[in-house]
């Protein structure tokens, strides 16, 4: 069994998880600069097993489409002709960036490292991913 690759994708950073081989715990990875990401999974596919991908789909309050999705379809375009053997799932990532704050608030981070977008992407991403993991059992 592989692991479960997460990504939050921004335009400018994306934050990335990923799961245990046993695909229980997400833990955060880290933070890639956006046009740097396919080169990034390239190299961290390469040298990892990775079964499936879950990408955030981001929507507001109302269950409208974030202007980023638009983004994100490119992205999966690519991604899906790099990557053809890969799995992609998406699920709904409201609220994950105000629960990472939250979470690294909570943390004992001091304000700097608080406020690193980089750290919140990355938390975003952990979250989501243990959301999916969680609908998954």
């Amino acid at each position: 069994m592989g692991q479960i690759l997460a990504i939050d994708y921004g335009k400018v950073r994306t934050g990335i998880a990923v799961t245990d081989d046993m695909q229980i715990i997400a833990s955060g990875l880290t933070t890639v600069e956006t046009p740097k990401l396919i080169d990034f999974l390239k190299k961290y596919f390469s040298e990892n097993s990775v079964d499936e991908v879950v990408i955030g789909l981001p929507t507001d309050l109302k269950g409208n489409m974030s202007d980023i999705e638009t983004e994100i379809q490119k992205f999966i375009l690519v991604f899906e002709k790099e990557f053809p053997d890969k799995k992609i799932n998406r699920l709904d990532e409201r609220f994950t960036s105000k629960m990472a704050s939250f979470f690294i608030s909570q943390s004992g981070k001091n304000k700097k490292q608080r406020q690193e977008k980089g750290l919140i992407d990355k938390v975003s991403a952990t979250i989501l991913l243990q959301n999916f993991l969680d609908q998954k059992r």
